[in-house]
């Protein structure tokens, strides 16, 4: 992946205003007021999709039953909970500034002392990520994290995300932790749980691997680093360190190294395999094994050839397990685990196996055997030792119905994440690109019969949500997201039963409904060949493949006329066009640049709106011709999203800029020929309208922004008079600078488009009563 209310009356009067705009002098204007607030105003839960994105790690407690963990490469940490079959949300405090730590490299759960967890955090190690990464520590399982900072930058969504785990802790001396550095910082250890961190100085090897030595944007250029970390608690006792500590490495020649004195020293392990990177490292300390699975490239998306290694740690002998001879091995292996129960039984994934699926093996015998979870019966025709059950999350079958060999739901894929439960033989979890999997009778597959696989992956939401629209009939929300395309929500309580399809877009970048004709829906989104635009003419219901015009590469923004006969269309690659017949014929706008963002007017059926570098354009004849107009003092840099507000023709509210620059709030009641800054608004990103308060003339605004100094979600009932803060500290989700509205039916509900939690939704405590 990627890619970052309210019933007024009554509650302006509890809530703190934040002045600047003043409706009436407020008693304090601190942070701390509206914080207070803004604590017993608002409750915030997900609009439900169930999963969306990939999770590359899951990791379960070895002393404590049901306790287990899950990292997202964007989209924060997640803790299960047995009772409710769900898992929460650990990581919703991090804020606008941190964004990037919502993004997870690895996580460890202390076995000493259950209560702490780890995390260590941060999405890109190149520039699109301005922050450094982080450690989170956390004493009470992930509810509340105190935070050591690091000296360089982590990659939770880099390539390579599915190796590890990078982080342990010490299974004996629980103060001490170590860290897998990329871009060549090496390996880091603490040693007092988590608070500072200094490299390992005697470390030898930082690795070497990058993707794509030539990647000028230094996302596929930048160093692998160190991948993992293994303690062999067979060498410690209870508050001392392990003696024995393994490392991987993203180096082919030197992917594994040993230190047998706690990490004062360290060397290569002699004999092992080269030219293969080890994704994992597993130790059966038992029996007395390291697993290692190999491929050749670092995932999670690539990977064209590997092996399964077994180091045995009291001999040194190495020896090649594979279950799949390397002319018949297409792919990769990662996903590795040992059953702590029975530990002779080994699992393993093909990640990088797409077509026809991924492949799952299990060893009973240490390695020496293998059976795979599908096989051919007579080609291509399969047998699998297991069923799958997606009742709960039907859109996982893409709507798909694929010819033989592949099968709708797929077993997975990007399958790097498989853990068998330490306490229980029978469960098994394992992560895909889309969701959670897992099987509560995996031994089903040694006595010949089948398993069953089935999402597990309620609470946990990793959509990465591009725009959102809330018609004011039909469905209560419409939604545009990465990776998945988007889904009508007619109930936003429930998962709904299929994504957009017929076109299916691999994202869903824009969508618009006609304000008078809810009915009338079009969408616009990323496909590897066209169409790239859809429409609707039952709100979202069913939807049918427009044309494109000449040069268009990807989706861009669209709008409908209020009245739903005319569309004007701005998409990648080429310039903005107009159409009066759902996108049968296509006719180029003038007087508008290439790669503006365009709205229409929701009220005038004929008004189109475009922005682009600070200037403001109109047209006035259904998108034909558009001329710019004279307002001045308009962001000239950095992204803008501005909406025409509903039932008022001319009613314009604009969000955007750049740190450093021209930013904040806007508002024109002349079409555009004149805006007025809102005053006190410091900064602004998204603006979206609900249903007015009660007593209220005006629709209720909301805004992603910077308001009184304090970075939050806000709203007004009084046209962008006063502002109070909705959201809290606890509840920020990273970036949320995508999109937001109200709902108009609902006064007080609001949807918040995140960059990995998907789409939160908040009602005030007056309608949670």
């Amino acid at each position: 992946m990627t890619a970052r209310t309210t019933r007024a009356g009554k509650l302006l009067g509890a809530l703190c205003l934040i002045p600047g705009l003043l409706l009436a002098a407020a008693p304090s204007s601190g942070a701390d007021d509206v914080k207070k607030a803004t604590r017993a105003a608002y409750t915030w839960k997900n609009v439900r999709v169930d999963g969306g994105g990939f999770v590359p790690g899951i990791v379960f407690n070895r002393t404590e039953k049901n306790l287990a963990y899950a990292r997202t490469d964007i989209g924060g940490a997640y803790r299960w909970q047995e009772k409710s079959r769900s898992w929460t949300p650990l990581l919703d405090s991090v804020g606008w500034n941190d964004w990037g730590h919502t993004g997870v490299v690895s996580i460890a759960s202390d076995s000493v002392q259950p209560n702490k967890v780890y995390a260590a955090v941060g999405t890109y190690t190149n520039d699109w990520d301005p922050g450094k990464g982080a450690v989170m520590r956390s004493a009470d399982r992930g509810r509340t994290w105190k935070k050591a900072d690091l000296p360089f930058k982590l990659g939770g969504n880099m390539p390579g995300r599915g190796m590890g785990e990078r982080l342990a802790v010490d299974p004996h001396d629980n103060r001490v932790l170590y860290l897998g550095a990329p871009s060549g910082h090496g390996l880091w250890r603490s040693t007092d749980s988590g608070a500072t961190w200094s490299e390992v100085t005697a470390f030898p090897n930082p690795g070497n691997y990058r993707q794509d030595p030539s990647d000028p944007t230094g996302y596929a250029s930048d160093n692998q680093g160190i991948a993992w970390v293994t303690f062999d608690e067979s060498t410690g006792a209870s508050g001392s360190r392990t003696k024995t500590v393994y490392v991987g490495v993203a180096d082919k020649e030197n992917a594994v190294y040993r230190s047998t004195d706690a990490g004062a020293t360290w060397s290569r392990l002699a004999g092992q395999p080269t030219g293969h990177l080890a994704h994992k490292g597993v130790l059966d300390a038992e029996n007395g094994y390291l697993y290692l699975a190999y491929s050749d490239k670092g995932g999670p998306y690539d990977g064209g050839k590997g092996q399964v290694w077994r180091y045995a740690t009291r001999t040194g002998e190495w020896k090649n397990i594979s279950p799949a001879t390397d002319a018949d091995t297409y792919y990769g292996f990662s996903g590795l685990s040992v059953d702590r129960q029975r530990p002779g039984t080994v699992m393993v994934t093909g990640y990088s196996s797409w077509f026809p699926d991924t492949q799952i093996f299990r060893s009973t015998d240490s390695g020496g055997s293998w059976t795979g979870a599908w096989s051919y019966a007579a080609y291509p025709e399969r047998a699998n030792r297991y069923t799958m059950d997606v009742s709960s999350v039907p859109w996982l079958s893409w709507g798909a119905s694929p010819a033989p060999p592949e099968q709708a739901p797929k077993l997975g894929w990007m399958t790097e994440a498989l853990e068998i439960d330490p306490f229980d033989s029978d469960r098994m979890m394992y992560g895909t690109g889309a969701t959670v999997y897992g099987t509560e009778n995996l031994r089903q597959w040694d006595s010949g019969g089948k398993f069953t696989v089935t999402p597990m992956v309620k609470g946990l939401e990793e959509t990465a949500v591009n725009d959102i629209d809330a018609p004011a009939s039909g469905a209560p929300l419409l939604s545009a997201l990465g990776d998945i395309g988007g889904f009508r929500h007619t109930d936003i309580t429930k998962v709904p039963p299929l994504m957009y399809t017929e076109p299916n877009f691999t994202s869903t970048t824009s969508l618009d409904h006609a304000e008078s004709d809810p009915d009338t829906v079009v969408r616009v989104g990323q496909l590897d060949s066209g169409p790239r635009i859809a429409f609707s003419g039952d709100n979202g219901a069913t939807w049918s493949a427009g044309k494109e015009p000449p040069g268009v590469s990807g989706g861009g923004t669209v709008a409908t006329s209020a009245d739903g006969s005319r569309f004007v269309w701005s998409p990648d690659g080429t310039g903005v066009h107009t159409s009066g017949d759902r996108g049968a014929t296509w006719m180029a706008s003038t007087g508008i640049p290439q790669g503006a963002v365009v709205e229409s007017d929701r009220a005038d059926a004929k008004t189109f709106y475009g922005f682009k570098s600070g200037t403001f354009y109109v047209s006035r004849d259904g998108g034909a011709t558009f001329t710019a107009k004279a307002s001045t003092g308009l962001p000239a840099e950095g992204p803008v999203r501005f909406k025409a507000l509903p039932g008022k023709a001319g009613d314009i509210w604009l969000a955007g800029g750049k740190t450093g620059g021209t930013y904040g709030l806007w508002h024109s009641t002349d079409s555009g020929a004149s805006f007025t800054r809102v005053q006190g608004v410091e900064e602004a990103d998204t603006i979206g309208f609900g249903k007015a308060a009660p007593g209220s003339g005006h629709q209720t605004l909301y805004t992603s922004a910077k308001i009184g100094a304090v970075r939050g979600i806000f709203r007004s009932t009084d046209a962008g008079e006063s502002w109070v803060r909705i959201n809290d500290d606890t509840h920020q989700w990273g970036w949320t600078g995508a999109a937001i509205t109200g709902d108009p039916r609902v006064y007080g509900r609001v949807y918040v488009a995140t960059n990995g939690r998907g789409i939160v939704y908040g009602d005030t405590a007056a309608r949670r009563r």
